[in-house]
């Protein structure tokens, strides 16, 4: 059941036998949940070709139009990042995703997110994912495609669920994160309380956002600390509009 909680998304991808080749490369290692996000042309014979017998993955896989509704019910998301980005965020290796993955999917849903293959996922993609995992290659010669990309990463998360087999996990020690779709009404939450209080400037509140984003991501509150965060930015919106 815990592979099937683990979502492979790809992002607008442009040659359908990539598609064909990552179903193939999530089957070998047990995964089955396949979301395309506004892909340049939908799975065709080609796909089928170089599924080589994943085509019951194919036959199941979800197209939705943005990553924010393949995401949205989501515990924990990991996108693939092959080049630093201007701000950082937390940046796991292959085997820490495969684990972070591994565990939060023990009774969540949880995503690996894909980018384009000419130019991967954009600044914006990128945060909304909690973490961002690299697969150290060759610098002198990095050039991963998609499907090689995600059988690496798909490796190492049935790497880690063999591991979990040999333990015991009491779902009750485990913290009940909230679905991304979550997150980011907490985030117009906080920007719509901010502007109230005229702490962020309207024509310039990107910079202080992404910043703020890329700190509630880094500390991954649970639902318990996001319900008390919520109920802060209700009270000062209140207390903003009474002054």
């Amino acid at each position: 059941m815990m592979l099937e909680n683990i979502r492979i998304i790809l992002v607008n991808t442009s040659h359908t036998g990539n598609i064909g080749s990552a179903a193939r490369a999530m089957k070998t290692m047990g995964l089955s949940q396949l979301v395309l996000v506004d892909p340049v042309q939908p799975p065709d014979e080609k796909s089928t070709a170089l599924a080589a017998g994943a085509n019951d993955i194919l036959a199941n896989l979800r197209i939705v139009p943005t990553l924010a509704e393949a995401i949205s019910d989501c515990s924990l998301v990991i996108g693939a990042s092959a080049r630093s980005r201007t701000l950082a965020w937390p940046m796991l290796d292959p085997r820490q995703a495969g684990q972070q993955l591994a565990d939060g999917a023990l009774n969540k849903t949880v995503a690996l997110v894909f980018g384009r293959e000419r130019t991967g996922l954009t600044n914006e993609e990128l945060q909304q994912c909690h973490y961002h995992v690299n697969i150290p290659a060759n610098p002198e010669y990095s050039s991963l495609n998609v499907a090689m990309a995600v059988q690496t990463l798909c490796y190492e998360i049935r790497m880690s669920w063999l591991a979990q087999q040999e333990t015991v996990v009491s779902p009750a020690d485990e913290n009940e994160y909230p679905p991304q779709a979550s997150m980011e009404l907490f985030y117009t939450h906080l920007e719509e309380t901010l502007r109230q209080t005229q702490f962020l400037h309207s024509d310039h509140p990107g910079h202080v956002m992404m910043r703020l984003r890329r700190m509630f991501t880094r500390l991954r509150p649970d639902n318990n600390e996001l319900n008390i965060l919520r109920g802060i930015l209700t009270s000062v919106q209140k207390s903003s509009r009474n002054s």
